[in-house]
């Protein structure tokens, strides 16, 4: 895990203060793949906040690391005071939550720190009945502050993998297209 033995040393020698979104930047880097959605977050310097980074195999890696190299420490405060006051600090906020659980909870409560979310748009397979976060439909949400009351937002139950690329053609990629044509037919 030399990556972890080379962050540890910039935290005791340059004193870098790691956050989960400042070592998910990191190994965007060092990945280096133009295939990996990391990397070109890294490149485009757009945070990637995850609460529950040792959720998995990479928890396991810093585990065992911490036992060989012990010291290396991941401020997870620092990453919730950046992320809500992004959302505090916006003039207008949306969340497209894809799914649900602790992501879906973060950055809906992220967006209750600024009376709500302008815009909301759900997609999930999770269905209320059970009581499940990610079940919950929007007007929960709204309940709780985290999604205004004068916002119209959505819940569409379905699939990610399969929703998720139908919305952002009919949405942002066709904005961008039409954008794109607009300048061609001015040139």
């Amino acid at each position: 895990m030399p990556i972890f033995d080379q962050m540890l040393r910039e935290q005791e020698e340059e004193g870098t203060r790691w956050t989960p979104s400042k070592m998910i930047a990191r190994l965007g880097k060092e990945i280096d793949n133009p295939e990996s959605i990391y990397y070109w977050a890294y490149k485009n310097n757009i945070p990637v906040f995850s609460p529950a980074l040792t959720d998995g195999s990479l928890g396991d890696m810093l585990y065992f690391h911490s036992y060989r190299k012990p010291g290396l420490v991941l401020d997870i405060i620092e990453d919730i005071r950046r992320l809500n006051s992004q959302a505090v600090y916006a003039h207008h906020t949306g969340m497209i939550i894809l799914g649900g659980g602790l992501m879906k909870h973060h950055i809906a409560n992220a967006n209750l720190m600024r009376n709500g979310a302008d815009y909301a748009v759900y997609v999930s397979t999770a269905e209320e009945f059970d009581g499940s976060d990610s079940g919950a439909r929007p007007d929960e949400a709204v309940s709780w502050g985290k999604i205004r009351k004068e916002a119209t937002p959505v819940k569409v139950h379905g699939e990610n993998t399969i929703l998720l690329p139908l919305l952002i053609a009919e949405t942002f990629a066709r904005h961008h297209l039409a954008k794109e044509q607009l300048n061609i037919g001015e040139s």
